[in-house]
């Protein structure tokens, strides 16, 4: 098996840093594509990238589905936080009013 010259090993660290953006999986794909057509077609390292390059962009969109979903949690959390401290506020304002 040969190993990766060190310019292939510099286009696998930019389609890496493209991956870590779900809206740049399309320009990451074809920074890979690239990569690969540099990469003997009978090389086991050509199956092996492609192995791990699906469970980058797989791991990706998953770390991104998970970060939205934290993140709408916390709006939500925010904003129950907020209804509850109207609320208070109301019935301290009822309880003086009586």
């Amino acid at each position: 098996m040969q190993p990766l010259t060190q310019h292939q090993l510099d286009q696998l660290q930019v389609c890496l840093d493209l991956a870590h953006d779900p809206t740049q999986h399309t320009q990451a794909t074809e920074a890979f594509s690239s990569l690969q057509s540099t990469v003997s077609e009978d090389s086991p390292a050509k199956d092996l990238l492609n192995a791990l390059w699906k469970e980058v962009l797989t791991a990706r969109r998953s770390a991104a589905f998970w970060q939205q979903l934290s993140n709408v949690e916390k709006e939500v959390s925010e904003r129950l936080a907020q209804n509850h401290i109207q609320l208070q506020q109301n019935y301290l304002r009822l309880v003086r009013e009586q």
